[in-house]
């Protein structure tokens, strides 16, 4: 199994460390939207920089990059459509992110909705995602539609349901707060709910979580539900003729949701 590091940046975002198999003590980050807790956690655990995977350009999430490329040539991988620091290789759906001598080797899914050129990273039974879909959870619609999102988010619903989940942010419980209030009588929500409000009051993260446990929680990932068609009917005050409607009325209704 794949050895993935949390490190945590800012108020809930993770970067990940990958460990390479086959390279002892090398690791490529995912996602660094700071260096300094990149190089700290490097300098205590005795690790070594070894590439770089990007998923969006948001600044939380590469803000990192120009300093941890200051002293170091690695690789580094990125979408191809969006305006990136450095120099990274640039990908697109079916592509690959290789890092030879490690190990390690990600195929690339376009999932636009998040940002217009957003793409994760599938391998190892892994799934890197940034900002895409959370643990109960999505990402806000800054750059794409609902239809994109839908699409980006039906793939990922299709990978094999082992395969555990990365995302870029801890937003496990407030989502789960979320999702029943979409589907109240949902029991595996509830028990998870249970479970990562004891994780978060031991400090510990939520993820990763898997494709299986997301098909099972996350409304977002459920639309063609009955129990969230009809809570999101009920919402909109009429019927819902598409799944894109069914989420775009929980997408709005997530957005302005107090727990």
């Amino acid at each position: 199994m794949l050895q993935v590091t949390p490190v945590r940046a800012f108020a809930d975002n993770y970067i990940w460390l990958i460990h390479a198999p086959h390279a002892a003590g090398q690791v490529v980050a995912v996602d660094p939207g700071d260096a300094a807790p990149v190089e700290r956690a490097l300098a205590e655990q005795k690790l070594t920089l070894a590439g770089i995977l990007l998923t969006h350009h948001h600044a939380d999430h590469v803000g990192g990059v120009a300093n941890l490329l200051q002293n170091r040539r690695i690789p580094m991988f990125g979408p191809g459509s969006e305006r990136l620091p450095g120099e990274p290789t640039r990908l697109r759906q079916g592509d690959r992110a290789s890092f030879d001598g490690l190990g390690l080797e990600f195929t690339v899914l376009d999932i636009p909705g998040h940002t217009a050129g957003h793409i994760a990273y599938v391998g190892h039974g892994a799934l890197f995602c940034g900002d895409t879909l959370f643990s109960a959870g999505c990402g806000r619609l800054f750059e794409g539609t609902p239809e994109q999102m839908v699409g980006s988010l039906a793939k990922l619903a299709q990978l094999p349901a082992e395969t555990l989940v990365y995302c870029g942010h801890e937003y496990t419980v407030s989502n789960l707060k979320f999702g029943l209030a979409v589907e109240p009588h949902n029991g595996d929500s509830a028990r998870y709910l249970e479970e990562c409000s004891r994780k978060r009051a031991r400090d510990e993260a939520t993820l990763p979580s898997s494709i299986r446990h997301e098909r099972n929680v996350n409304p977002f990932l459920r639309c063609d539900q009955q129990t969230v068609k009809q809570a999101a009917e009920r919402k909109a005050g009429r019927r819902l003729q598409s799944t894109t409607e069914v989420f775009a009325i929980i997408r709005e209704w997530k957005d302005g949701f107090r727990a």
